[in-house]
């Protein structure tokens, strides 16, 4: 099956997963996929993620989703840079989600990293997705 847009899907498997409940997601592992679940995973919206082969060689990361009381602890999680309208700001224009009460992943020249992380090292790139 070819996707266009690989953190798209990943973020709609996470959504999707969330909606029914699921304890685990699960997603074709590539380098960036696992460069934006670090990111969820440090900021707290995810337990965790492991790799594991499936059959066919081919890698899948496993994501294990955080409930708390019983809703996930993600409430909304959207793709804002998409293959057909990139979205890119400057440091000084990366404004805070919800009041800060969320993160936006960023893509910048050091890496993947949270809005927050982008400010400290003084960086701007491409927002890839808005999670509260």
């Amino acid at each position: 099956m070819s996707v266009n847009d690989p953190v798209g899907d990943m973020l709609t498997r996470i959504r999707n997963a969330q909606m029914r409940g699921h304890k685990v997601a699960h997603t074709p592992a590539s380098k960036v996929r696992g460069w934006v679940l670090d990111v969820l995973q440090s900021e707290g919206y995810i337990r965790g993620y492991s790799r594991t082969e499936t059959p066919g060689n081919k890698a899948q990361f496993d994501i294990e989703l955080k409930y708390y009381d019983g809703e996930p602890v993600i409430q909304k999680i959207k793709r804002v840079s998409k293959p057909g309208r990139r979205v890119y700001t400057s440091v000084k224009e990366l404004q805070p989600v919800r009041n800060g009460l969320g993160i936006s992943i960023v893509s910048t020249p050091r890496g993947i990293m949270s809005d927050a992380s982008a400010r400290e090292n003084n960086v701007g790139g491409e927002i890839l997705a808005q999670v509260y």
